[in-house]
């Protein structure tokens, strides 16, 4: 693990979900942590309705055996390939983008992912450990996507992803003054360490319950391939595939919180 430059009060973990979590406050206490399906289930109770996010009219996954399939650290050379099998599939993914090389190179993939339903959100500026920042440093590390996101597409995302999972009380906090919740996973395939397309495929399918968030990386080289198998089994697996924010429909993100299945 990474030596952090914070306090030795802060203690870090890794979930199951094979996530890491830096924990603050001298315990073993994460706050504001919330698996979609409670979300999803206390919107019903109180009558809420949805607002925010880039949630449409889709599938209802209170029925619905859903699955949200999400991309890291894009757009890159392969993301038009990815969404022209997205569009042939008939699938809304969320995006979570990453700025420099990213978002400042390739706006036009950018807005294509907006003007084609997709879900845009935010990975920071140059992929930086947020634990290991002060709470300036994150801000630094966020506001260059998000203004590069609403300047592009003429709105800001809502959900953003820490990089390699790490977050804790103090990036909550950031995230919350800043109006993003924090959005975890359940499935990931590891797909930055092979390019064997075939082995993404069964990690993804061998790790994918209902609720989940699945984990990908749209600019390695085994991932695109990949997808359609994806696409195709999980469906007759009974699985509907969805964005984030309509796995968590009809509950709203809430900034600050942690959503992990």
């Amino acid at each position: 693990m990474t030596r952090l430059r914070k306090p030795a009060s802060r203690v870090a973990v890794t979930l199951a979900t094979g996530v890491s979590l830096l924990l603050t406050g001298g315990c073993a206490t994460l706050h504001g942590v919330r698996a979609p399906h409670d979300a999803r289930e206390a919107a019903v109770e109180s009558g809420a309705r949805q607002s925010g996010g880039d949630r449409d009219d889709g599938p209802d996954c209170t029925v619905a055996k859903c699955v949200a399939l999400t991309f890291d650290g894009g757009p890159s050379r392969p993301t038009p390939k990815l969404l022209d099998i997205l569009k042939e599939k008939k699938v809304h993914a969320t995006f979570f983008l990453q700025g420099k090389g990213h978002t400042d190179t390739y706006p036009g993939t950018v807005l294509r992912m907006a003007e084609e339903g997709h879900e845009t959100a935010n990975h920071t500026w140059s992929h930086k450990v947020l634990t290991e920042l002060s709470a300036e440093e994150i801000e630094a590390e966020i506001k260059p996507v998000q203004d590069d996101v609403r300047r592009i597409t003429g709105r800001a995302p809502v959900l953003m992803r820490p990089p390699q999972g790490r977050t804790g009380d103090e990036v909550s906090a950031v995230m919350r003054k800043l109006g993003l919740a924090q959005v975890l996973w359940s499935v990931t395939a590891k797909d930055y360490e092979t390019t064997d397309t075939a082995l993404i495929t069964r990690r993804v399918l061998d790790g994918t319950r209902r609720d989940g968030i699945i984990l990908l990386h749209d600019r390695h080289k085994g991932t695109v391939p990949a997808v359609p198998g994806i696409i195709d089994s999980l469906r007759r697996r009974g699985y509907t595939i969805v964005t984030v924010s309509q796995l968590l429909a009809p509950a709203s993100p809430e900034p600050g919180t942690i959503y992990r299945p």
